[in-house]
C-alpha cells in the first residue's frame, strides 16, 4: 500500500481550507483518511497553517510521501529539515540548532518582505495624494 500525505478539502463553496491527512493513494481526494496531521487555511491573510510535527515525523519515517504542495508546507515549517538530519543520524542537539536557525531566518525573511510592502503601500498613497493636491491649489 502506498501512503500518502497529502491535503483534503474543507469548507464552503469558493472559500475552501484543508486538512493535511496520511491516506492511501488509492483513495478519492476526500475519502477516508488513516490520520490527520494538521489543517491549512490558504484564505486568511497571512495563511494560516498548523502541523503536528512529531505525527508528520513519525509518517514521514514510516514512509508516507508527501504529494508537492504539503512537501513545500512541510518544508516551510521546517519539518522536512528536521526529518532528513534525523535520517541521517544526526545529533538532536544539531537537528534543533539547524530548525532554529531556519525559523529565524524565514522570520527575518517575512519580516523584510512585510516592510516592502508597507513601504511599497505608503509611496503609492503618497503618489495618489500628490496630484489631487495640484489640482486643487490651481
Amino acid at each position: 500500500m502506498s501512503v500518502r500525505i497529502r491535503l483534503t478539502r474543507a469548507g464552503r463553496k469558493k472559500v475552501p481550507h484543508y486538512r493535511i491527512v496520511v491516506m492511501d493513494s488509492r483513495k478519492r481526494r476526500d475519502g477516508a483518511y488513516l490520520d490527520q496531521l494538521g489543517t491549512y487555511h490558504p484564505r486568511q491573510q497571512p495563511a494560516q497553517l498548523t502541523i503536528d510535527e512529531t505525527k508528520a515525523l513519525k509518517w514521514l519515517m514510516a514512509g508516507a510521501q508527501p504529494s508537492d504542495t504539503v512537501h513545500s508546507l512541510l518544508s516551510g515549517q521546517g519539518i522536512l529539515l528536521q526529518f532528513d538530519l534525523m535520517k541521517r543520524n544526526a545529533a538532536p542537539e544539531v537537528v534543533a540548532e539547524s530548525v532554529a536557525k531556519l525559523k529565524s531566518a524565514r522570520a527575518e525573511r517575512d519580516a523584510r518582505r512585510a516592510h516592502a510592502r508597507t513601504s511599497k503601500r505608503k509611496a503609492k498613497a503618497a503618489a495618489a495624494e500628490t496630484p489631487s493636491e495640484t489640482t486643487q491649489s490651481a
